[in-house]
């Protein structure tokens, strides 16, 4: 087993992942604490599946690169390894910035988001910028050289795509230029005589990409190898379903930005299964915090799988992936968090269907009745 290097190790400061319970899916509290130990793809995806349902293939391709992240050796015999940003492509809701967030906690580095479109509307966007620089160097407590280590993530990436006869200084394009700036890093001026260096800040763009999927379906006709071995047939597949630069060309990406994020991670749309998993299979489930909300009112909350099912499939029509879960589960929950703190005798909740009434239950010995 290889050492933590020096730089890794300023990804890692003190926090112990439960690599059990990740492998067992136990639950636990909203915080598992981060990794230490010996820093793997491996160790960072089962942290990650304790706290976000499915996206496998998106998990990995992350893990690898923040991996390379925090393991990148200094420049040595002339050869500096370069950065690799990423982009994250997948419908609304389906849990891209939380696998973000989730991978900062798990690095215990410096962390923050930023909003495309608000960059967009802006009419000064070095300012804006600027400020999210700022907003990171805070996070890291005003130490320059881990903010230097940090990650930034921005949203709707895909809002600033160039879109034909809009004037350039005050389209997407111009947002696109701007952040192209820092993403190949450079020396940014934060005011005071400050300066942080960009180079080794590692920026995630995150959109839905509406309209990519026909894009990619027109332009992927790989087809010289020969699909009569199945390993070969697998190559070709996979060469198919890879979105290329020239994809996100036509759908507005500008080259320059593009050719920035090398590393491209596919978010698949959320199923009925994985809407239900979501809400009870994760440490800061939306299930196991109303547990222990009613646990701290002394009342033991059951709620029956047929329920989860029904919540799924209403959130499913809304289209918003995961996004719609927690208000369905709220307008169900209301009502009980409304009438326990008025029934002390009340010591189990359950609920059976998600268009009847909650069961309160002095006797916790009734509930199986």
């Amino acid at each position: 087993m290889r050492p933590i290097g020096a730089l890794s190790a300023s990804c890692l400061r003190g926090k112990q992942l439960d690599t059990d319970s990740a492998k067992e899916g136990r639950a636990g509290g909203a915080n598992a604490g981060a990794l230490t130990g010996a820093l793997t793809p491996s160790a960072i995806v089962r942290y990650l599946d304790q706290h976000v349902v499915g996206q496998d293939a998106a998990k990995k391709i992350l893990a690898v690169a923040v991996y390379s992240h925090c393991r990148k050796p200094p420049p040595a015999d002339g050869v500096e390894i370069a950065k690799s940003n990423i982009l994250i492509i997948g419908p609304t809701g389906t849990g891209k910035t939380l696998l973000c967030e989730t991978l900062s906690r798990a690095l215990d580095v410096p962390f923050v988001t930023a909003d495309a479109t608000s960059l967009a509307q802006s009419k000064y966007v070095n300012e804006e910028i600027e400020a999210v620089l700022l907003r990171l160097l805070d996070k890291a407590g005003g130490d320059i050289a881990r903010a230097q280590k940090g990650i930034v993530f921005i949203d709707e990436i895909d809002k600033l795509k160039a879109v034909e006869g809009q004037p350039r200084a005050t389209s997407g394009e111009s947002v696109q230029h701007a952040l192209l700036k820092i993403m190949e890093g450079a020396p940014v001026k934060l005011g005071g005589g400050r300066y942080i260096d960009t180079s080794d800040i590692l920026f995630i763009c995150g959109g839905a990409f509406v309209g990519l999927e026909k894009i990619t379906a027109n332009s992927h006709t790989f087809g010289f190898i020969s699909t009569g071995q199945s390993e070969n047939q697998k190559i070709l597949d996979r060469l198919n379903a890879r979105i290329k630069p020239t994809d996100l060309f036509e759908f507005g990406l500008i080259p320059e930005f593009a050719g920035r994020l090398p590393i491209v991670a596919s978010f698949e749309k959320l199923t009925r299964e994985m809407l239900v998993r979501i809400m009870v299979v994760p440490k800061n489930s939306i299930y196991r915090q109303f547990r222990e909300r009613l646990k701290s009112e002394g009342v033991e909350l059951r709620i029956e799988p047929p329920v989860f099912e029904q919540i799924a499939e209403l959130a499913f029509e809304y289209k918003v992936g995961a996004r719609s879960l927690r208000g369905i589960f709220e307008e169900m929950i209301t009502p009980v968090l409304y009438a326990v703190p008025d029934r002390p005798e009340v010591r189990r909740v359950v609920i059976r269907s998600l268009f009847e009434d909650a069961v309160f239950m002095v006797d916790a010995d009734q509930a199986g009745a």
